[in-house]
């Protein structure tokens, strides 16, 4: 099933692809209870899905003991090699492998221990053993990792314990750096109103900030008013409703905000995961997202012929 996500991929034109998180049962309990000192309990629901998650219970310090996600990414970025590829997209392919972040880890983890009692001694104990993993990851070949911090958008309260916990990912990142390697982080907030925090989130030391646009339309001006000083993942197809977007009426948005985007550098993905459609759907909405980008490409071309 890993490499037919990974095939939908390819063919729908994704060039910096998931292993699908086939073998996640959830986003919280498949990192955290992979970590010595958590042990992972009863069902709640996650977020305004319709999904559920075995809610982890620290007793411990968390701890990695083994690895996480790397022998999942070494599968996945061994399968895109046996993959056959078209020639323009011949060398052009990533695997990007993700993590559920700390401060989400946390916000939705209990304690049995007073030592961590706290929402953010959870979050720096969670972020110290991912930071482990970034470094095993960078090893194991990584040159984009994704991080998933949902929960922070949700409660925007915690912004001070979230950047706490995320600055500990970042040295983490850096450490590869000493062998030549340089790892890029890609931050995706998603499942709530985003503008609040939009600020804030750009600031952050990112390589990518990626966001859900469908909770606030308002956040096509922000950007396009604010700017960003890192590139941007739009986050502007729905990835909960099996509607489709029209392509145009996408690309307009996306020709409105680039030339306040850093570089003018952006990735067009949805606005989290597909998981929560049908299949079919699914990869329909995969598929979109090159329509979108031709319309994009197709507008600055025709701007450039008029100027």
């Amino acid at each position: 099933m890993t490499r037919r996500a990974i095939e939908e991929q390819v063919r729908a034109g994704v060039e910096v692809l998931s292993d699908g998180q086939i073998r996640w049962s959830d986003p919280i309990s498949h990192i955290a209870g992979r970590l010595d000192g958590v042990e992972v309990h009863g069902l709640l629901r996650y977020f305004d899905t319709n999904c559920y998650f075995r809610q982890p219970v620290v007793r411990a310090q968390p701890t990695r003991a083994r690895q996480i996600v790397v022998d999942e990414y070494l599968f996945a970025r061994n399968t895109l090699g046996l993959m056959p590829t078209t020639k323009d997209m011949a060398g052009q392919l990533t695997i990007r492998p993700v993590l559920t972040g700390p401060y989400t880890l946390a916000k939705y983890s209990q304690s049995r221990t007073r030592e961590f009692a706290s929402l953010e001694d959870r979050a720096i104990a969670y972020a110290e053993a991912l930071a482990e993993e970034i470094k095993g990851l960078a090893q194991a070949g990584a040159t984009w990792i994704q991080i998933d911090e949902p929960a922070v958008i949700k409660y925007p309260g915690d912004f001070t314990i979230f950047r706490r916990a995320f600055q500990k990912l970042t040295v983490g990142r850096e450490k590869p750096a000493l062998v030549g390697r340089k790892i890029h982080i890609a931050l995706c907030v998603y499942f709530h109103d985003v503008v609040p925090l939009y600020e804030k989130l750009s600031d952050l030391p990112v390589d990518l900030l990626g966001m859900d646009f469908t909770y606030n339309p308002k956040l096509v001006d922000v950007i396009a008013s604010a700017g960003s000083t890192v590139p941007l993942g739009l986050g502007l197809v729905d990835a909960r409703n099996t509607k489709l977007e029209d392509p145009e009426a996408v690309a307009r948005q996306i020709e409105k905000m680039l030339p306040k985007i850093s570089g003018e550098r952006a990735c067009l993905g949805p606005s989290a995961g597909l998981e929560f459609l049908p299949r079919d759907r699914a990869f329909a909405k995969l598929e979109l997202l090159g329509r979108i980008r031709a319309a994009v490409t197709g507008e600055r071309a025709a701007a450039g012929a008029r100027r």
